[in-house]
């Protein structure tokens, strides 16, 4: 360990992009990487041994498979929270979340519990979307946040962007949460687990981030992952305490 800050990266066919986010990251901030590859058929897995060689700073936590991102992510939390660090970020592998904002989480995290990447505040947005993306992105944070703040009393979940996945989180965050109950995956992970840490009590904060289309590999969003939002939220709703 040699920082107190670790991203952390989930991989799978991520060759193209692997060493420069990497790279990109480590020069930007003081933190540590875990690259979490599902067995990548491109070799991706091969390529992170080989930086987490050279650098110590980065580690490579291999799977047996593509399982989710969800999973992969609490992979990735239960390795984080084996060692002392005190933030543990999410971040993609495509450059939709862009290194240059790290520094910006790093500080706004010294007076929050959890730091939301957010493309829908002041100062946010997205490149190379179409009407459709935005439109989809856009109505699953509304849907979301409707759903989740539905009853009596309503609720106060304020967050506009329920569904982006760049996010820094201080480790008692994580270690409160129950996250072998945890089922979600895409989309509905990143709402469930911000769902879950706001009825717990814990401080959000939106910072702006522009979210840029990845320009190498193919996109991991599909059809699936959006109709598994929908179908999860109202289940989230009801069955997190």
């Amino acid at each position: 360990m040699n920082n107190e800050a670790i991203v952390l990266i989930p991989t799978y066919n991520e060759r193209e992009n692997i060493t420069s986010i990497v790279q990109q990251v480590v020069r930007t901030a003081p933190v540590d990487v875990l690259i979490i590859d599902d067995n990548s058929p491109d070799g991706t897995g091969q390529v992170a041994d080989a930086m987490a060689e050279a650098d110590r700073r980065i580690h490579v936590l291999h799977r047996e498979g593509k399982q989710g991102l969800g999973k992969a992510y609490l992979a990735g939390f239960r390795w984080a929270l084996a060692k002392p660090y005190k933030y543990i970020f999410e971040m993609d592998a495509d450059f939709s979340h862009q290194p240059r904002y790290l520094p910006a989480f790093l500080e706004a995290i010294r007076s929050a519990d959890i730091v939301l990447g957010s493309r829908y505040v002041d100062g946010g947005g997205t490149v190379n979307w179409g009407i459709l993306r935005q439109i989809i992105s856009r109505g699953g944070s509304l849907y979301a946040r409707t759903i989740l703040n539905a009853g009596f009393p309503p609720g106060k979940l304020q967050i506009r962007d329920l569904t982006g996945g760049f996010k820094c989180f201080r480790r008692e965050v994580l270690e409160a949460l129950d996250l072998d109950s945890v089922q979600s995956t895409g989309y509905a992970f990143q709402i469930e687990l911000t769902y879950r840490a706001y009825r717990k009590g814990f401080i959000i904060k939106e910072i702006p981030i522009i979210f840029y289309e990845r320009e190498a590999g193919r996109s991991k969003m599909s059809h699936k992952i959006v109709v598994e939002a929908m179908a999860r939220v109202p289940e989230i709703r009801i069955k997190v305490p």
